[in-house]
């Protein structure tokens, strides 16, 4: 939607436009979103980042431009969330225990919109979407995956059209052609045989 929205804008200003346009569509969208998931948006609000809260998780958006996440940090709003993840810390990368750890009670995840960053190449839509945890200064990731992957493990493969309880039939649907035969026991000759 923002890519034929800033088709009329000057081209010298295009790019700086599209950033913007997508910033307020994918806020309207990842706000209805997380009101579908019951995740309790923030209201819409010009340029702030909307947040949702669902259990301990507060979730987030942004955009950036495939290459290193160097303009994540930022954004004071985004730091102000990362803040929260300073107990995960101590699971992802566990130090020397000077002190007890913290209870675990607020993290914050992002959806991450990676673009091109190149109008010639699908300005359009994202190349991926990446859900990532930060640390609390937002200068690593704790986790960081592809949300395509992130779904593949929670997702049930379809029946195959192969029945289960089929000698040859396996999990994957494919038939098991294989057929196990055994040895002959070998005795040792004796001396002399």
């Amino acid at each position: 939607m923002a890519y034929p929205a800033v088709q009329k804008v000057d081209v010298r200003h295009r790019s700086s436009a599209l950033g913007q346009m997508r910033h307020f569509f994918m806020n309207e969208r990842f706000a209805e979103a997380l009101a579908v998931a019951d995740a309790s948006p923030s209201d819409l609000r010009g340029n702030e980042v909307v947040v949702g809260t669902k259990g301990i998780f507060r979730l987030s958006r942004f955009n950036i431009s495939k290459g290193p996440w160097y303009n994540a940090r930022r954004s004071l709003s985004r730091r102000a969330l990362a803040e929260a993840n300073r107990a995960i810390e101590q699971i992802v990368r566990p130090s020397l225990p000077l002190w007890p750890p913290e209870p675990i009670t607020a993290a914050t995840a992002f959806f991450v919109g990676v673009f091109s960053g190149n109008l010639r190449v699908s300005p359009e839509k994202p190349l991926d979407v990446v859900l990532a945890v930060p640390d609390h200064s937002m200068r690593t990731w704790l986790f960081q995956e592809s949300v395509s992957t992130f779904v593949s493990r929670y997702t049930i493969e379809p029946s195959s059209g192969i029945e289960a309880s089929s000698p040859n039939a396996s999990s994957s649907g494919q038939e098991d052609k294989a057929h196990p035969v055994l040895k002959k026991k070998q005795t040792k000759k004796e001396q002399g045989e």
